[in-house]
C-alpha cells in the first residue's frame, strides 16, 4: 500500500490532494510539528535522512521532494491523466511550472517568513531593535519586491488560460498550489491579484481537494 508520510500544515497536502484527483487508493501515517519550533518531528528521519515532508514509501521506494513525488505518482498511476502531450506547448508549460513552484516561487515566501519571525523572536533586549531594523530593510529592500514581482508575474501568467499549463488541470497546478496558497495566506492575496486568488479558491473547491482535507486533518498554513 502507498504510504504518505504526512507532516500536519506542510507541502504534503498537495499530494494527498493529488492522490484523490487520481483516484489512487493510499494511507496516511502523521507526524506533528514540534510546538515550539514548529519543525519536523525527529521521528521522520527514520523515514528519510532529511526528516522533512512530503515523503511517500510505495512498494519499497522511498520518495522525497514534492516535485519528484508529483512526477512520480502521475507516470505511475496517472494512465496518461494530468500530464500534457510529449513534445506540445502546453508539456513545455508544465514542464516550466513544476520548477518554478520551488526553484523560484517559494524562496521569497521562505525569506519573508524567516525574517517577520526574526522581528518578533526570542534575542537579547539590547540586540533587538538592530534584529528588528536589519529584518525590516531586508523585508523593505528586497524580500516584499521579489514577493510583487513574482505575484504580478504569475498572475499574468494565470490570465493566459485556465490553468498553469493550459485548459486542463495538470501535475503543475497541483505543484503550485502551495506558494499561492502561502501567498495569498501570508500577504492577502491582494484584490489585484485577481487571478491568482481565482485560481486557489478554483482548487480549493474541487472535490478531490476536500477530500484530501478530510483524509489529511486541518491545514493552515503558517504566517
Amino acid at each position: 500500500m502507498l504510504t504518505v508520510h504526512h507532516l500536519e500544515n506542510s507541502r504534503s497536502q498537495r499530494v494527498l490532494w493529488l492522490l484523490e484527483e487520481l483516484g489512487v487508493e493510499y494511507e496516511i501515517k502523521r507526524y506533528e510539528r514540534d510546538k515550539k519550533t514548529m519543525l519536523a518531528p525527529p521521528e521522520l528521519r527514520e523515514i528519510h535522512p532529511l526528516g522533512k515532508s512530503p515523503v511517500i514509501t510505495d512498494e519499497g521506494k522511498t520518495i522525497a521532494e514534492s516535485g519528484a513525488i508529483v512526477e512520480y505518482l502521475i507516470e505511475r498511476y496517472g494512465n496518461g491523466r494530468l500530464l500534457p502531450v510529449a513534445g506540445s506547448a502546453e508539456r513545455l508549460r508544465y514542464t516550466y511550472w513544476m520548477h518554478y513552484a520551488e526553484g523560484s516561487a517559494m524562496p521569497p515566501l521562505l525569506l519573508k517568513l524567516v525574517f517577520e519571525k526574526m522581528k518578533t523572536g526570542p534575542v537579547p533586549f539590547f540586540v533587538k531593535p538592530v534584529v528588528r531594523m536589519i529584518a525590516n530593510k531586508v523585508l523593505t529592500i528586497f524580500v516584499n519586491p521579489q514577493l510583487k514581482l513574482h505575484s504580478e508575474y504569475v498572475d499574468s501568467e494565470l490570465g493566459k488560460s485556465k490553468w498553469f499549463a493550459g485548459d486542463e488541470l495538470s501535475g503543475a497546478d497541483i505543484q503550485m498550489s502551495f506558494p499561492l496558497e502561502a501567498a495569498v495566506a501570508r500577504t492577502g492575496g491582494e484584490a489585484k491579484l485577481p487571478n491568482i486568488r481565482a485560481f486557489v479558491e478554483t482548487i480549493q473547491g474541487r472535490p478531490a481537494y476536500k477530500r484530501a482535507l478530510e483524509r489529511g486533518g486541518p491545514y493552515e498554513l503558517m504566517h
